[in-house]
């Protein structure tokens, strides 16, 4: 496994991020976070991810409401694990009880409170990465700071993580957090693979320019960019949240992804591979969320690290981008 230093601090995160949206019990048949795994297969894989050299975890409290955060902190100690060489990622933001007032949100009431919901389910007395779920625009950005400066100055996160924002709301929410001598956002979570590249045109460039922690999610466009559109049954691989966030310019996606697995196929690899290894080949990217739902999964994530794009084959495999709208 490489490791890497977690944007511009001192603290070293394995190049795949293990996400764990999909560890925990199922809530409810319409929940968008549908594919789950009991604590065994979910142990099963966290297994494979800690023989691998995998130190770095992310999970939500909105994930299966809790659930994710209670296997994650009980799989960490059932495997012993030395809480000073692992890192742990949680989010707050989404509604957690809808229907009462202060369910959700990024309110001090609601963030001071979740944070210790979140520490109580995961066993832990901190989390290494608080992190933004989605911004709130009912709450000013200045209580929004000055409360995750509290989680930090009181010792329960270590550093606070941003969401795919806009470029001048990250901007805007950091220089309000210099301004009054606030922790700063170490990283961000976006969405970016081969299918959706719009955060190469500003916000990328920002967290750059500012030595943030980029952090990928839905790396393999939630299994598009692994699966030939030729397939048969490719709807049936898809989760809800992929629909949910699919692209709205399917011909272009079609071109893309036809480009991985005709790449994939000249390097004798798979497509998943082959569209990992491009997200690799970025120097600027810390580390991707995995979200594995087997080991073979973590298997082959893990095995792209291996794989070294020739400039060609970069080219080749950008080539049929166009524009998408930004979600």
């Amino acid at each position: 496994m490489q490791y890497v230093k977690f944007g511009n601090t001192g603290m070293d995160v394995s190049r795949i991020c293990l996400g764990c949206m999909n560890f925990g019990d199922p809530v409810d048949a319409d929940d968008i976070f549908t594919i789950t795994k009991d604590y065994d297969e979910a142990k099963e894989v966290f297994q494979r991810a800690i023989e691998l050299g995998i130190n770095f975890f992310d999970t939500s409290n909105v994930y299966q409401l809790g659930s994710s955060e209670e296997f994650l902190g009980r799989l960490i100690r059932e495997f012993g694990l030395d809480r000073d060489t692992i890192v742990v990622g949680t989010k707050v933001g989404f509604d957690m009880r809808s229907e009462t007032p202060n369910g959700g949100g990024l309110s001090r009431k609601h963030i001071m409170s979740e944070i210790d919901h979140s520490l109580k389910r995961l066993g832990m007395d901190y989390v290494d990465v608080y992190q933004i779920h989605k911004l709130d625009p009912l709450t000013p950005i200045e209580e929004i700071m000055e409360a995750l400066n509290d989680v930090v100055k009181s010792g329960k996160a270590r550093y606070i993580g941003a969401p795919n924002l806009m470029s001048w709301q990250l901007e805007r929410m950091q220089n309000i957090a210099a301004e009054n001598h606030q922790a700063k956002f170490a990283s961000i979570q976006l969405q970016y693979n081969l299918i959706y590249r719009e955060e190469e045109r500003e916000l990328i460039p920002l967290c750059k320019d500012r030595k943030m922690a980029i952090i990928p999610w839905s790396p393999l466009a939630g299994g598009r960019c692994a699966q030939s559109t030729n397939s048969n049954d490719d709807s049936d691989n898809l989760d809800d949240l992929t629909m949910m966030l699919a692209s709205v310019v399917d011909d272009v996606d079609k071109a893309v992804i036809d480009n991985i697995e005709q790449a994939a196929n000249e390097r004798g690899c798979s497509m998943a591979q082959e569209a990992l290894a491009w997200i690799f080949s970025k120097d600027y990217i810390t580390a991707p969320i995995i979200g594995a739902t087997s080991v073979e999964n973590l298997e082959e994530a893990a095995s792209a690290l291996e794989i070294t794009l020739e400039p060609d084959e970069i080219e080749m495999l950008e080539s049929a981008y166009a524009p998408h709208r930004k979600k």
